[in-house]
């Protein structure tokens, strides 16, 4: 009976499995640290430049703390990111064999142009304070901001060719292996999805690192209300939100349409059409009315809050647009992993539009840090930008299944041919353990780094306090949360 019931999942314990398990895993915990650096980046720069152009405490406190996160996540982003390239040699070879040519030149430049700016300057960031120029220590800010940008950049070059592949012919390699060979280099970089998942993907990153500093924020006011420097940030993580969060969702509903365009199968499997047919509904909320639904969301089996004709009319303008079906393909994504995870997605981004709304209303009201549900809502929120954008590259990589190369290449013909099932499960189990072993080190030592950080506040707050009516130089000079002197590099 045991064997009968576990007769499903062992099925699924052979190469092309696991092998795509593997990488989704290391993927998914990349993603993090990646995004991370992406999305603090710009944030380093405005402190720093704060930091140097007043020489106010606040803008140092706030440029010292994410500095050494961004360091921290910057080690993560790279422990996890050698290994995964490693994969394409042990569990997907003919992918790397058919496309080596194409995606070769955009994975160098990743590491030899954007990875070495990046970490060249991140030190003089991390060390150079007190021994190079303002002037020297803005740019070196900008310069790691460029690079994480640029390795953002060709990242996204590999992944928009290989969701809508241009500028190459498949030639016989002489075994009989078709192998794509670059015949326009232009066309091969500059692919139709390279824009709108470049920007979206950006916007993401910046969405997620404003939540998680909104976050860090809320806590350290929760616990001290006088913190200056963390009102700072919250206010700050706040007006980001409130530009980037609706952005973000203009350009979701554009990049939408486009995917409708190039890839309309997967636009169809987030949306769980299986007919063609004009005056498509938009489903906004989707729940499955059995169980089933969950694992077979069509539109007949789901509670939906649906407005008509919508998906016909965001696809091609007007209600008589014809949206293609499922059924009209014959390699079709798993609708419920697209379906499903479009919409936490989308829900997600709803709440950070919501959420942005609200505290910038309370903080016209000069009620910012007053309300303990805002604060609380913050707090909760903190790691709800990363589950979304992990989210948005499910929709986007299941979606293109079962290709590994949109219409050149699928998944089970990229996988290596003489990987066993006890080599590649082998595989899976040290992988899963050491990248969760490295997120899980990472949120200590973050941990870490807001419980010293919660210290200095509280040793501030009890000095002020003994002090409390007495003016003195040595309290003047030693307020954090005031206004230093003007800084003194040159």
């Amino acid at each position: 009976m045991l064997g009968t019931a576990l007769a499903p999942v062992l099925g699924l314990l052979e190469p092309t499995f696991l092998s795509r398990s593997q990488f989704a895993w290391t993927i998914t915990i990349h993603i993090i640290f990646a995004s991370l650096s992406v999305g603090l980046a710009p944030f380093i720069v405005y402190f720093t430049w704060k930091d140097v152009r007043t020489g106010s405490q606040r803008y140092a406190r706030l440029r010292e703390f994410w500095v050494t996160v961004f360091a921290i996540g910057f080690v993560m982003g790279t422990a996890t990111g050698i290994p995964m390239s490693f994969q394409f040699g042990t569990n997907f070879p003919i992918f790397s064999e058919v496309t080596g040519e194409l995606i070769g030149g955009p994975l160098a430049f990743e590491a030899k142009m954007a990875f070495f700016l990046e970490a060249v300057f991140l030190g003089i960031l991390l060390f150079g304070r007190e021994r190079v120029s303002d002037r020297t220590y803005v740019l070196s800010s900008v310069l790691v901001a460029v690079g994480a940008w640029l390795s953002a950049f060709w990242i996204i070059v590999v992944n928009a060719w290989m969701q809508t592949p241009q500028g190459y012919e498949l030639v016989d390699d002489g075994s009989g292996l078709e192998v794509a060979t670059m015949t326009d280099p232009v066309a091969a970089m500059l692919t139709p999805r390279l824009p709108w998942m470049y920007a979206h993907m950006q916007l993401s990153a910046v969405i997620a690192v404003a939540l998680l500093i909104a976050g860090v924020a809320a806590y350290f006011i929760w616990h001290n209300r006088d913190s200056t420097v963390w009102r700072t940030a919250l206010m700050i993580a706040i007006v980001v939100l409130i530009v980037t969060a609706p952005l973000q969702a203009l350009q979701g509903d554009a990049y939408a349409r486009h995917v409708e365009d190039t890839q309309p199968a997967k636009f169809a499997a987030m949306e769980a059409h299986y007919e063609t047919q004009t005056g498509a509904d938009l489903h906004i909320i989707a729940f499955p009315n059995s169980l089933d639904g969950l694992t077979d969301p069509r539109a007949e089996n789901l509670w939906t809050i649906s407005i008509p004709e919508l998906a016909s009319v965001l696809t091609g303008g007007d209600a008589e647009t014809e949206v293609t079906g499922l059924n009209e393909f014959e390699d079709t994504p798993p609708v419920a992993v697209v379906f499903w995870s479009f919409r936490v997605m989308v829900g997600l981004g709803v709440w950070f539009i919501t959420l942005s709304l609200w505290a910038g209303y309370r903080a016209y009201r000069g009620q910012l840090t007053e309300s303990n549900r805002l604060l609380a809502a913050f707090m909760l929120s903190t790691p709800l930008g990363f589950i979304a954008m992990i989210s948005g590259w499910y929709t986007t990589e299941v979606g293109r299944q079962p290709w590994i190369v949109q219409d050149v290449l699928t998944v089970d013909d990229g996988v290596s041919e003489t990987l066993s099932t006890s080599e590649a499960l082998l595989s899976f189990v040290a992988f899963f353990v050491v990248f969760t072993a490295l997120f899980l080190i990472f949120v200590y030592v973050f941990w870490r780094i807001m419980g010293r950080e919660r210290e200095r506040i509280e040793s501030v707050s009890e000095t002020d306090s003994r002090d409390a009516g007495t003016a003195t130089d040595a309290d003047t000079a030693r307020r954090d949360d005031e206004a230093a002197p003007e800084g003194t590099h040159e």
